[in-house]
């Protein structure tokens, strides 16, 4: 599987205010080199803090892409795919409605009842084994699971706690950064990559591409096999 994470940042690389409110960081012109490399995917990742403060739906913005997918045989939206450990995602969140399959990857937290109630919303509920010491969903165990449904390409939105543990896990392969013209700030505003951080081996990238969009700039990147 090759998978490319895309993020939007203000320059002090903040992904959003302490208060976790959603904020428009890029503008047209990213709007549409994002649609287009969600085009390019077979499925969308986010955690399911995206799914709760935000409401997003994840789907293609231009039609002509979505028919030019169909052409191709594939669906006309990617996938959408959300890490929940714990089956968190409302019932009734935009995310499960029946514009594209919806894959939740759960623990073992999420109890059958709950499952159950999420299917019957729309979602297609994954179940990872074995998950982690800390009960939440390996990340390798379950891009595997989306490999086995067709999953080849998978593009990752976030937050910055799944982007800190796709690197923590090795998986990454591409990171696209839209950097904003904005300061934000703030200790507890969430970043690129949150999580517990690295200390020792550290993930490191190799700049491909610097191209301006709107009044920012966004850095392309491939990820090194070594670590240092």
């Amino acid at each position: 599987m090759h998978v490319v994470v895309n993020a939007a940042q203000s320059v002090d690389g903040k992904l959003a205010t302490r208060r976790r409110e959603q904020l428009r960081i890029s503008g047209p012109e990213d709007f549409d080199r994002v649609d287009r490399v969600r085009a390019a995917a077979d499925a969308v990742l986010v955690g399911v803090g995206t799914v709760l403060a935000d409401d997003p739906h994840l789907t293609l913005d231009e039609e002509d892409r979505r028919v030019q997918r169909l052409r191709n045989g594939r669906p006309g939206h990617p996938a959408r795919v959300v890490v929940d450990s714990r089956g968190r995602t409302p019932t009734d969140a935009r995310i499960l409605d029946d514009a594209a399959t919806t894959y939740l990857l759960v623990s073992a937290a999420t109890t059958e009842e709950r499952r159950a109630a999420l299917e019957a919303a729309g979602a297609e509920v994954v179940a990872v084994e074995p998950e982690t010491d800390d009960g939440h969903v390996d990340l390798a165990a379950g891009f595997a699971a989306l490999a086995d449904r067709g999953v080849d390409r998978l593009m990752v939105e976030g937050g910055g706690e799944v982007i800190y543990s796709c690197f923590a896990a090795d998986l990454v392969d591409e990171l696209h950064v839209y950097v904003g013209s904005m300061v934000i700030g703030g200790r507890g505003a969430p970043t690129l990559a949150d999580g517990e951080g690295f200390t020792e081996a550290f993930p490191r990238l190799d700049l491909t591409d610097a191209e301006r969009f709107d009044d920012g700039v966004v850095l392309s990147y491939e990820v090194r096999d070594d670590a240092s």
